[in-house]
């Protein structure tokens, strides 16, 4: 048996408070400095340039989410076959081909670069499953879980900022400030991913309460999918609707806030996600208060029934002109996050753990993310070529109504089959 890790030895003798902490921060800088190479192109807007009749960025994003959905669909056998021996290396090197693409980005001239914006994308879609696979099947997992998902939410903005900053201190291109941010970012990874490798495995008491997670191979997947085949399938219908919100909004940030009036204020991507990370924290975290998984899954059910809410009452809300443009964009991004965060933490976790089966939860994670992005894509080309005068502003507002409804019809019917499902199961076990 090999040594442990003097980082290690040391983690696993600190208390809980301690070792949550430690390691969900580490968590958090890791998947951060991969948005910090994901999103800097984003920012840019490529002014008047078209291929095709078609607006340059919104064919740059398109490419970058068909490598990103491609990705997805191949973590559903890579990241649910995964063993913790490789995690660290594929993460590194994942992330230095996306980087070495944005470098060929800028070489390249347009519109021949646009294959690297999509080999881009390729590899990054399988940093999410690598990074949470450190955090799950813990006693802590909601707490961990929501610090490493407040990086999407927060670092999306700050990476747009330090792009925007970049450009207007440096006077970078559109083409060389990608690279340049993701380099700033690529560097500390390589470094923060050393660190996480040496985090402990989950402990005992980790594993009776919320089961042990195991690689699984073919044979398994095609199980565990048939055993819940009904409920996923409405689930990720759901998730790929709160996806293409989520895209749209993320992507088509800069173009948001011009049509709101609110330009030439780089900070502008970053405070405005701050309150919503702060109440996605706090509403996320409560979560591991729930012992009692069955009573957790159904939580996580209301959480994302929420969100689709929100989404709605906000966009009526600025209708009717009971609050502004800017309430309404925190809003939205408030709603969309409370859906989509569970998705990739939280609810397949407990699910789980509250049917005691022997899986891990990036196989389900990359389920309903590969025909997420796969709805991001079909979205982005029918406005492109159906759609294209009208703005992302009111693209948003026109979709939302829509969105919310059928996201909580979704919601509402999965939380029935996988409570009818839970029931059953319990009925079952003999009483002692």
């Amino acid at each position: 048996m090999s040594q442990k890790h003097p980082i290690t030895v040391w983690l696993s003798r600190q208390n809980s408070t301690v070792s949550t902490l430690y390691i969900g921060i580490l968590a958090f800088m890791t998947y951060a400095c991969m948005y910090g190479i994901r999103k800097p192109f984003t920012v840019a807007e490529f002014h008047g340039m078209t291929l095709a009749g078609m607006d340059y960025k919104a064919i740059l994003v398109i490419s970058q989410v068909i490598g990103y959905a491609l990705s997805k669909f191949a973590g559903i056998k890579f990241i649910s076959e995964m063993g913790r021996s490789r995690r660290a290396v594929s993460i590194v090197i994942l992330t230095g081909i996306a980087e070495t693409s944005l470098i060929l980005f800028n070489i390249i001239p347009a519109p021949y670069n646009l294959f690297f914006i999509f080999l881009n994308g390729l590899p990054l879609g399988m940093i999410w499953g690598l990074v949470f696979a450190y955090l799950e099947g813990r006693r802590t997992t909601e707490i961990l879980g929501t610090i490493l998902s407040i990086s999407f939410i927060v670092s999306s903005g700050f990476v747009k900022s330090i792009g925007k900053a970049l450009m207007k201190n440096y006077n970078l291109t559109d083409f060389q400030m990608p690279w340049i941010t993701g380099l700033l970012f690529f560097i500390p990874l390589v470094i923060l991913v050393w660190f996480l490798d040496k985090t402990p495995e989950p402990t005992a008491e980790d594993i009776a309460q919320r089961t042990r997670r195991v690689p699984m191979d073919r044979l398994q997947r095609k199980k565990i999918f048939r055993e819940f085949a009904p409920g996923l399938i409405l689930l990720t219908i759901a998730y790929v609707l709160l996806t293409i919100f989520r895209d749209l909004r993320d992507n088509f940030a800069p173009e948001i806030w011009s049509s709101i009036g609110i330009t030439g204020n780089s900070m502008i991507f970053t405070w405005s996600e701050l309150p919503i990370a702060l109440v996605v924290f706090g509403v996320m975290s409560a979560l591991m208060l729930i012992k009692d998984n069955g009573k957790a899954l159904r939580a996580n059910n209301y959480i994302i029934l929420s969100g689709f809410i929100l989404i709605g009452l906000s966009s009526f809300a600025l209708k009717i002109g009971l609050i502004s443009p800017v309430v309404w964009m925190i809003l939205l991004g408030l709603g969309t996050y409370l859906g989509y965060l569970p998705f990739n933490c939280f609810l397949y976790d407990r699910l789980i753990a509250a049917f005691g089966s022997a899986a891990n939860a990036g196989f389900f994670i990359y389920i309903s993310d590969s025909f997420g992005y796969l709805g991001s894509v079909g979205t982005l080309i029918f406005k492109n070529f159906h759609n294209k005068e009208l703005s992302w502003f009111n693209f948003l507002m026109t979709t939302s109504y829509g969105l919310a409804l059928s996201g909580a019809v979704l919601i509402i019917v999965s939380l029935g089959y996988f409570n009818l499902k839970y029931k059953k199961k319990i009925s079952l076990i003999p009483e002692l």
